[in-house]
């Protein structure tokens, strides 16, 4: 569609390692809610794209005779390829792809899954060919989890507006659209999938109570596209100083910064 946005392809180029140790991983009642309703055979096929390094991946690898472990970043990948060669994970397939690109057959798989990630796909395009990949009766979960910086405490008010000033002093600001929601608001994800072909079938949401550091927001931080250790550069150690200063009034106590943190899924389904 027209009012689509556009994501430039190398985006989270240095941020891996840490996108694996600063990203919150999904939490455990999540994953048990999602393989419940798509009630999973244990004997098909995972498709997770856009996988980063693996944060659906690896939970739900269980469930799955495979899983494609499917990235445009060449080196997600590879953190993905590492983990599970430590795990000692067969059945777990690694592909540097977009979704737009990806090379999959019709009907090859149960379950995929998005975190963190549709909206910088080229949705319409992206649901057609995830329907197409599907077993009939397979599902689509679309997972996400809300960032530090959205809320409304006084630490996450003062984080937010740390990241602007800083986005700005670097000349990060183009580097992601400048609205990348309002395709979203006048299309929702929902409706995308439902223009596709799936049948919506519903919503889990979660709420788990977490604990950040200062040193754990700044390692986030770097995990993201708009501040990366590319962008960050030289300047990190004065961004990290200047970001506890500006946390150091509003923490809990002992440099704590606690947070409840919303992660939710949408669920499609490819009729039967």
């Amino acid at each position: 569609m027209g009012d689509e946005t556009y994501f430039a392809t190398d985006l989270y180029q240095g941020t891996a390692d840490y996108y694996d140790r600063y990203r919150l991983g999904y939490p455990q009642p999540l994953i048990e809610h999602l393989v419940a309703a798509t009630g999973l055979s244990g004997r098909g096929s995972l498709l997770d794209l856009a996988c980063g390094t693996g944060q659906l991946a690896f939970p739900l690898s269980p469930h799955f005779a495979q899983t494609w472990a499917v990235d445009q970043e060449p080196e997600m990948i590879d953190t993905v390829r590492a983990k599970a060669d430590a795990a000692g994970l067969g059945n777990l397939r690694t592909v540097v792809s977009s979704v737009e690109t990806l090379d999959a057959q019709p009907g090859s798989f149960e379950l995929a899954v998005v975190g963190n990630a549709f909206h910088r796909f080229q949705r319409d395009v992206a649901a057609r060919r995830i329907l197409q990949w599907l077993i009939p009766g397979g599902h689509l979960a679309l997972c996400w989890s809300y960032s530090p910086w959205a809320g409304a405490e006084d630490w996450q008010r003062t984080l937010a507006a740390t990241l602007n000033r800083w986005q700005r002093e670097l000349g990060a600001e183009d580097r992601t659209p400048a609205d990348p929601a309002r395709a979203r608001q006048r299309r929702p994800d929902v409706d995308v999938l439902s223009a596709a072909g799936f049948e919506i079938v519903g919503r889990g949401s979660f709420d788990v109570e977490h604990r950040w550091s200062v040193a754990d927001l700044a390692g986030h931080v770097r995990s993201t596209s708009f501040l990366s250790p590319a962008v960050l550069g030289a300047r990190a150690a004065e961004f990290d100083a200047d970001l506890a200063a500006g946390l150091r009034p509003h923490d809990d106590g002992g440099g704590v910064f606690t947070e409840t943190v919303g992660f939710a899924y949408d669920l499609a389904r490819k009729p039967a």
